[in-house]
C-alpha cells in the first residue's frame, strides 16, 4: 500500500487546514467574546453618520464610469511591468542581436496606442466631464403659517 501524497493531495490538505483554522478561530471568538447587543450596536454605521433613507439610493453613473476607466489604466500597469522586465534584460537582448528589443518595443507601442485610443474615445464621448448639478431654487412664494411652524418645531402633532 502506497501512502505517498500527490501534489493535489497536498493542496487539498492546505485547503482543509485553512478552513479548519478559520472555523476554529471563529468558534473560539464566539465563546470568548461578550454578547450584549443594544440598539446603538445594532444600527447601521455609515462613516459616523446616522443612516437616512434607504440603502438602495441611486448614484450618478459617472462614478462608475470613472472607476472603470481608472481600473483600465491600473490593469495596464500589470502588462507593462513584465514588458519592462524583459526589455531591461541586457543578456536576452545580446543573445537575440537586439531583435527581441525591437519586437517588444513595437508590441508595447501598439498596446499603449490602443489604450490611448480608448482614452481619446472616452474623452470625446464626454465621459470624463464632471457635470455639476444645477441648483434649483424653490418655487415656494409664501411663508409657513406661525401655528404650523410652532407645531413642527415643538414636536406637537
Amino acid at each position: 500500500m502506497n501512502l505517498e501524497i500527490t501534489g493535489f493531495g497536498v493542496v487539498l490538505l492546505f485547503i482543509i487546514g485553512g478552513l479548519l483554522f478559520i472555523l476554529v478561530t471563529l468558534f473560539v471568538g464566539k465563546i470568548l467574546r461578550p454578547n450584549r447587543p443594544n440598539e446603538e450596536k445594532l444600527t447601521t454605521y455609515e462613516s459616523g453618520e446616522d443612516p437616512v433613507g434607504s440603502a438602495w439610493g441611486q448614484f450618478n453613473i459617472r462614478f462608475y464610469i470613472i472607476a472603470l476607466v481608472f481600473i483600465l489604466f491600473e490593469v495596464e500597469l500589470i502588462f507593462l511591468f513584465p514588458w519592462a522586465t524583459v526589455f531591461g534584460d541586457k543578456e536576452l537582448l545580446a543573445e537575440t542581436n537586439g531583435v527581441w528589443g525591437w519586437f517588444s518595443l513595437i508590441e508595447i507601442a501598439l498596446f499603449v496606442g490602443v489604450l490611448a485610443l480608448g482614452l481619446a474615445y472616452v474623452w470625446k464621448k464626454g465621459h470624463l466631464d464632471w457635470v455639476k448639478p444645477k441648483i434649483q431654487k424653490s418655487s415656494f412664494k409664501g411663508a409657513v403659517p406661525k401655528e404650523v411652524y410652532e407645531k413642527l418645531n415643538n414636536g406637537v402633532k
